[in-house]
């Protein structure tokens, strides 16, 4: 910088001000010449704006107006492209076109890139060929080769180069890596790994066992390599199933139904594996499917016996006699052996040993009296085992249905009682029978009623049989006296009318009872009228009265009593004598917490005025007047002086049936203890002159310790 007003004489001097003027910027003051301290970055900041001026340098003014310039950067190719990732990580389906897109990168350069080819940035391959390819201004990567099969290769590493002066010799370049992978689809078909497998399984095996495993191989993964496996054919089709472990991917061969070493002892099965999800653009290559032969190999056991049937089913009658036959169990061995087998009943299931059998031949018989009323049904498990070795052993349940036969008498249904009335008329229905039978009847049951032989012609009473299992009542004359009778007892008859024919004789209770005219039961009891044996009501009216007398009696007495216990026991101040009086009440003790509050007696501050007194009622609600607390260090005696003064002027003080206690002694006191435990050892000490002083009610004690203590004198 330079000004016109500058002689070259050292009068102006230059200032420079604005961004980066002191620190980046520097002004000689006297030559005006501006200098650069240290490099810059146009990619830091493009533009400096600065202001500069010439001041005397005697006066510090201005010599001309303040002059702005701005100071522009020109950019170099100073920065290499960056890509945003250092690493790119992409995938594609194998067997994927040529062309298919992967993933695009970017690079960036901070340059200028309105300034020449500094930030033109160019992209290129350098590692990942022949298998991708990358467009030199765009950045995507496509695939480059056909059919990549992921089972041969599954992981590529690709390096991209990024190059700025638009690829130019000189150019700065940055590089980036893109790891690609391939991911499956289903273009393998499973195939097992031979084609003939060989299983043993015993015979004995339970259905639902596994009899072994077979796997096809299948190069894809995840759900392009799931395979369901099938039995397409084979003489043991409907023996044995196959299912898929999900896991693993493999077949589980088991067993469907029972074997039977002795029916077949080989099965061959044709076993497919087939893919379950298929993908139609890779059918070409062939059927996603194989099969296997399978051969099992049933192996001889020793079995348990095996019954005829699964269960066997056995009427008898139930009149039948012990040891009657009514059924046989069949048993064989169904080895070849054959070995013979011996037969027993399970007790557990026939506690009562109701049925036997027979060991050799399997015949059940009856060992007991059956009843079919009392169980219809007896379920019985037989077990039939080898004799060679028992505890090759099987089970069959065996039904023995008891029949019916006719062994039981019908019966009323229901207990009868019911009453006649006194002003009956003849033929009036005075109840309805019915019956039922315990046997059962397949044809449905038909009783018939009648009055038992001793009772047709002399009962007061018919029956009408009703022919439809029911029977009616009659009376057979008019009017009844139940002073003459109150009770009939009829005896009828019931007869069923199967085979063997079975009756009973039922009786029906009929009490003659007082009705009104609509025939209404008013009353059936005869015998009180007839036979007074009770107490009469003038007898019961006495014994109530003396009763009621004897109460009054007691609760006067014990209000007499209470009452007694409120008066004084003392009535006059006068009559005091030298008496023992007997309470036969000792008080609650120590424990009684309830009468007074000693605590006060303890603490004379702690007096609550207001308190009254817990041990009586006082007659009426009368305040004692207190005198001034006491202090502390007050002398017992002024103390116990000042509770006598307050005592007497109260007319619900003490004597009455109760103890008032003073536990207070107060600090210093000459009297020391009250207690009449220490006062033994120390009477020659005590002075009881004061005694005289505390009025009449303590004359008689006064008398009694002044003439102790002048007999002591003397």
């Amino acid at each position: 910088l330079h000004s016109d007003q500058d002689k070259g004489d050292g009068s102006l001097k230059y200032i420079l001000s604005g961004d980066g003027a002191g620190d980046l910027f520097i002004i000689n003051e006297n030559t005006g010449d501006i200098q650069a301290t240290k490099r810059l970055d146009r990619e830091e900041k493009p533009v400096y704006i600065l202001r500069a001026q010439a001041i005397n340098r005697r006066t510090g003014r201005p010599v001309e107006p303040e002059s702005e310039f701005i100071i522009k950067i020109h950019d170099i190719n100073d920065n290499e492209p960056m890509f945003t990732k250092d690493v790119y990580n992409a995938s594609i389906p194998e067997m994927s076109d040529v062309g298919t897109f992967v993933v695009q990168v970017t690079a960036t350069d901070a340059d200028d890139p309105t300034y020449g080819n500094s930030a033109k940035v160019v992209y290129s391959i350098l590692q990942g060929q022949p298998y991708f390819s990358v467009e030199s201004e765009t950045g995507i990567i496509k695939t480059a080769l056909l059919n990549m099969d992921r089972e041969n290769r599954e992981q590529y590493q690709v390096v991209i180069q990024a190059k700025d002066m638009g690829g130019q010799m000189g150019g700065l370049s940055g590089t980036t890596t893109v790891n690609i992978t391939l991911t499956d689809v289903n273009d393998n078909p499973p195939r097992f790994p031979q084609s003939t497998y060989q299983f043993r399984v015993p015979e004995s095996t339970p259905p639902g066992s596994p009899v072994g495993r077979i796997k096809a191989n299948d190069a894809d993964v995840d759900e392009n390599a799931e395979i369901e496996y099938s039995i397409t054919e084979g003489d043991g089709y409907d023996m044995f199933g196959i299912t898929t472990d999900k896991d693993t991917q493999e077949g589980i061969i088991s067993v469907k139904k029972a074997l039977d070493f002795e029916t077949k002892n080989l099965y061959i099965l044709k076993v497919e594996a087939t893919n379950i999800h298929v993908d139609p653009r890779f059918l070409y290559l062939g059927p996603f499917k194989d099969s296997a032969t399978v051969r099992i190999q049933v192996e001889d056991v020793d079995e348990p016996p095996v019954f005829s049937r699964p269960a066997y089913i056995m009427e008898v009658k139930e009149d039948v006699p012990i040891n009657t036959v009514i059924g046989t169990v069949t048993a064989q061995d169904p080895d070849a052996a054959k070995n013979p087998v011996k037969y027993s009943v399970d007790r557990h299931t026939d506690m009562d040993r109701v049925f036997n059998i027979n060991s050799g031949n399997g015949s059940i018989f009856t060992s007991k009296p059956l009843d079919r009323e009392t169980l219809l049904w007896h379920n019985i498990t037989v077990i039939a085992a080898e004799i060679n070795n028992p505890k090759q052993s099987s089970r069959v349940p065996v039904f023995i249905k008891v029949l019916d036969v006719n062994d039981n008498a019908p019966e009323f249904a229901m207990f009868y009682e019911t009453f006649v009335c006194e002003n009956a008329k003849a033929e009036q229905l005075i109840q309805t029978l019915s019956a039922v039978d315990k046997d059962d009847s397949y044809s449905g049951h038909q009783f018939s009623f009648s009055l038992a032989p001793e009772a047709a012609t002399t009962s007061n009473f018919t029956l009408q049989d009703n022919r439809d299992n029911t029977a009616g009542i009659f009376t057979r004359k008019n009017r009844y006296n139940r002073h003459e009778m109150s009770a009939y007892f009829l005896p009828v008859v019931i007869s069923d009318n199967d085979y063997p024919i079975q009756s009973s004789t039922e009786t029906v209770t009929i009490r003659v009872c007082a009705c009104d005219h609509r025939g209404k039961m008013l009353s059936c009891n005869a015998e009180a009228l007839i036979h007074p044996t009770g107490l009469s009501t003038g007898a019961l009216i006495a014994i109530l009265l003396c009763i009621i007398i004897l109460l009054v009696t007691v609760v006067l007495f014990a209000a007499l009593r209470r009452q007694r216990k409120k008066e004084p026991l003392i009535i006059s101040k006068e009559d005091i004598r030298d008496n023992i009086v007997s309470y036969n009440d000792e008080g609650g003790g120590e424990e009684d917490t309830q009468a007074f509050d000693i605590g006060t007696l303890r603490n004379p501050e702690a007096i609550d005025d207001n308190k009254f007194r817990r041990d009586i009622v006082p007659e009426t609600l009368f305040m004692p007047q207190r005198t001034a607390t006491v202090r502390d260090n007050t002398d017992v005696r002024d103390f116990i002086n000042q509770r006598l003064k307050e005592n007497d002027i109260d007319p619900t003080a003490p004597p009455y049936d109760s103890l008032a206690t003073y536990a207070y002694e107060g600090n210093g006191s000459v009297a020391e203890s009250l207690s009449s435990l220490e006062s033994v050892t120390t009477d020659g000490d005590q002075d009881y002159d004061y005694l005289s002083d505390w009025g009449p009610r303590f004359k008689k004690l006064a008398d009694m310790y002044g003439v102790m203590d002048s007999d002591k004198d003397s």
